[in-house]
């Protein structure tokens, strides 16, 4: 029995106070400095390599939207539209201990494949707000419905009503797009629709637009129950009326538009929208 106690106080003094305070399981400085290099023959694509290897992983943000994610030390990235993304890796070491590098990648062209058709789609300006036309479905009363933010648009309800943006899209036919944008509201919606069209029919200032049933391409609906708690995500995702994978095809080339309508019976209604994107897809 003494030798035991004896052990044990042995292994209680040779433990730190407190952790993470000289526990002497931290190694040295992390090298998180990564290379950027094009990828031949493929179009804005770029393969990332860390330059050192004496850490137990990678995390990184890409810089395009999509957060941070647990990776290697060789990735492989696209970047479809034209911009700037600043790309983050930070190496992972024991006990904790993290270090961080980051490069900007400057995106001449958008990918003409691949790349995002709907103009200010970001709405990061006002530049991008003048991309799109709001269409005045029913009367307002005095009160504007969407308003347009840096980075975001928003629809709220004062007061009961209808109301839409739009923007006139030119695509080829028989041709895959997917149409996608990022939807959130943190009480979500009570007696309240959010639909999403994409029709060769021209919007009319005072008329309704588009039959959610037959020609929507996704939505959320009080009614059909999504959308009624509080929601941040991809619309294609959380929808639960129109075509839930969000892919449509025109059967010939032209004009066709993109009209995002969301309506309400009750005010006190809020929806963000961020991010659209319609893209050719295979």
């Amino acid at each position: 029995m003494l030798i035991i106690v004896t052990a044990l106080s042995f292994l209680t003094a040779c433990q730190p106070d407190d952790v993470g305070n000289g526990n002497g399981i931290l190694g040295p400085e992390l090298d998180a400095s990564f290379t950027v290099n094009p990828v031949p023959e493929k179009t804005n694509t770029y393969s990332l390599k860390a330059v050192a290897t004496n850490y137990i992983g990678s995390k990184w943000d890409m810089g395009n939207g999509a957060g941070t994610f647990i990776g290697k030390s060789e990735e492989t990235i696209a970047f479809p539209d034209k911009g700037t993304y600043t790309v983050v890796h930070t190496a992972l070491g024991i006990g904790g201990q993290s270090y961080s590098s980051s490069q900007n990648i400057i995106v001449e062209t958008s990918d003409p494949i691949a790349g995002n058709m709907v103009q200010g789609g970001k709405f990061e300006n006002a530049d991008d707000w003048s991309k799109w036309t709001i269409l005045n479905i029913t009367p307002t009363s005095g009160s504007t419905f969407w308003t347009f933010a840096p980075g975001s648009a928003n629809v709220s309800f004062p007061v009961s009503g209808n109301q839409a943006i739009y923007q006139a899209i030119n695509v080829d036919a028989n041709t895959n797009y997917k149409i996608d944008m990022v939807v959130s509201s943190p009480a979500g919606i009570v007696n309240t629709w959010f639909e999403v069209y994409c029709l060769t029919t021209v919007p009319v200032q005072g008329s309704d637009y588009g039959n959610v049933g037959a020609e929507g391409v996704n939505g959320l609906n009080f009614w059909v129950g999504c959308g009624i708690t509080p929601f941040n995500g991809l619309l294609s995702a959380l929808s639960c009326v129109g075509k839930f994978n969000g892919v449509v095809t025109f059967p010939t080339s032209g004009t066709v538009y993109l009209v995002i309508k969301c309506g309400s019976q009750v005010p006190g209604n809020s929806i963000t929208v961020k991010n659209v994107e319609m893209r050719r897809v295979s």
